[in-house]
C-alpha cells in the first residue's frame, strides 16, 4: 500500500496492481521485504487496540442509554468510534512514521531504532506526529463509518447479538472494506507527510519538510490530479478487510469468554 501510493515512483518500483508489487518485492528485495516493519506496528498496535476497544465499549453504552435508552443508537456508536480513535492514533501515529519509512523503495533505514535516531536527529520530535492531524481526520470518519456499519451488519446478521463467529467475521470484513474505500484520500495525503517522499517534493521544488493537511492535498492534486487521491485504494481495501474481520472475530470471541467466565464465578 505504501508503495503503490507513491506519488513519483522510481521506475523499479511501479506496480500496476497489488499482487505484481509482491511479486516484484519478493523477486527483487528478498522474500521478506513485504513484512518490512512488522515489528513496529506488534509493538504500538497492542496498547493501542486495547486503549481503542476499551473505550469504545464505555462510550457506546453510556451514550446509547441517553440516545436510545435501551436500545442500538448509530450516532452513538459513530461518536464512540471516533472518540476511541483519538486515543488509538496517538499511541499508533509513530509507528506509522517509522514503519511506512522502513517500507519506502530503497529506503535508507535498516532497523526501527536506526529510523527512529535519525528522524529524531534532522527533523525533531514533531515528525512523528507531523501527519497526527490528518491521520485524524481519515481515521474518524473511517472509524464512524467502519462501527455503524459493523453495528447495522449485526443487526440483520446477528439481532440476538449472540456470540457468533461467523457474522463478525463477515460484518468487520464488510465494515472494514466500506470504511477503506470511502477514506483512500486522505489515506495518500498521511502517507504523502509520514514518508516526506523526495521525489515527489522536489518535482515541485518544495524545499523542506511538508506539512499540514491542506499542503498534502494540495501537492497529491499537483501530481496526480483526481486520480491522484485513489493510488492503492486496491490495496487499502485488501488489507483492510482481514485485518477488521480479525480485529472484531477476536475482540468478540475474548469479550464472550471472559463475560462468560465472570458469569460462572459468579
Amino acid at each position: 500500500q505504501t508503495r503503490m501510493q507513491s506519488l513519483q515512483p522510481d521506475p523499479k518500483a511501479q506496480y500496476r496492481s497489488v499482487y505484481e508489487a509482491l511479486k516484484k518485492m519478493v523477486l527483487t528485495e528478498g522474500l521478506w521485504r513485504p513484512l518490512r516493519g512488522i515489528n513496529v506496528t506488534v509493538l504500538g498496535a497492542g496498547p493501542a487496540h486495547a486503549m481503542y476497544f476499551a473505550c469504545y465499549e464505555k462510550m457506546k453504552k453510556s451514550l446509547s442509554d441517553i440516545f436510545q435508552q435501551g436500545g442500538n443508537s448509530h450516532l452513538a456508536n459513530g461518536i464512540a468510534g471516533s472518540v476511541a480513535t483519538l486515543l488509538h492514533d496517538a499511541v499508533m501515529n509513530p509507528a506509522e512514521v517509522v514503519k511506512q519509512r522502513l517500507q519506502m523503495f530503497n529506503s535508507p533505514y535498516t532497523s526501527v531504532l536506526g529510523c527512529v535516531r535519525a528522524v529524531q536527529r534532522t527533523e525533531g520530535f514533531g515528525a512523528f506526529y507531523r501527519s497526527y492531524t490528518t491521520q485524524l481526520t481519515m481515521n474518524v470518519p473511517f472509524q464512524a463509518i467502519h462501527f455503524i456499519t459493523y453495528e447495522l451488519l449485526q443487526e440483520h446478521l446477528n439481532p440476538h447479538r449472540e456470540y457468533n463467529p461467523r457474522s463478525h467475521i463477515v460484518a468487520g470484513a464488510v465494515a472494514g472494506a466500506v470504511a477503506a474505500a470511502a477514506t483512500t484520500p486522505l489515506d495518500v495525503c498521511k502517507t504523502l507527510l509520514n514518508t516526506q517522499e523526495n521525489t515527489a517534493l522536489s518535482s515541485l521544488n518544495i524545499r523542506g519538510h511538508l506539512s499540514g493537511m491542506a499542503n498534502a492535498f494540495s501537492t497529491v492534486y499537483q501530481l496526480g490530479g483526481l486520480p491522484g487521491f485513489f493510488k492503492g485504494v486496491q490495496a487499502r481495501v485488501i488489507y483492510q478487510m482481514p485485518s477488521t474481520a480479525i480485529a472484531w472475530s477476536v475482540y468478540e470471541f475474548f469479550k464472550y469468554f471472559l463475560t462468560k467466565h465472570t458469569l460462572e464465578k459468579r
